[in-house]
């Protein structure tokens, strides 16, 4: 689905070295799952980290994305927690 990269897109355009993944768990094009890891994340609190994944959404939310179930991660963090996500992505 379109939307899906361009929501993919936009998360990657203000965080270039993030691992990106994005899932319209729905089949709605409205509600959307959106899990990143970047070692920007580091050193910055939560609320911080999935500041900087909405500001570069802003657009889309005016438009076409109802909702956005946002999970962050440092690669460190990434790596102790990703089992857990295993058919999530």
């Amino acid at each position: 689905m379109i939307l899906l990269h361009d929501i993919k897109t936009a998360i990657e355009k203000v965080l270039p070295e993030a691992t990106v993944y994005v899932a319209d768990p729905n089949n709605d094009g409205e509600h959307f799952e959106a899990i990143v890891i970047s070692p920007t994340f580091e050193g910055q609190m939560l609320v911080r980290q999935h500041q900087v994944v909405m500001n570069a959404l802003k657009e889309k939310f005016a438009t076409t994305v109802h909702a956005l179930a946002l999970k962050t991660f440092t690669p460190e963090k990434w790596d102790l927690e990703k089992d857990k996500y295993k058919g999530v992505i």
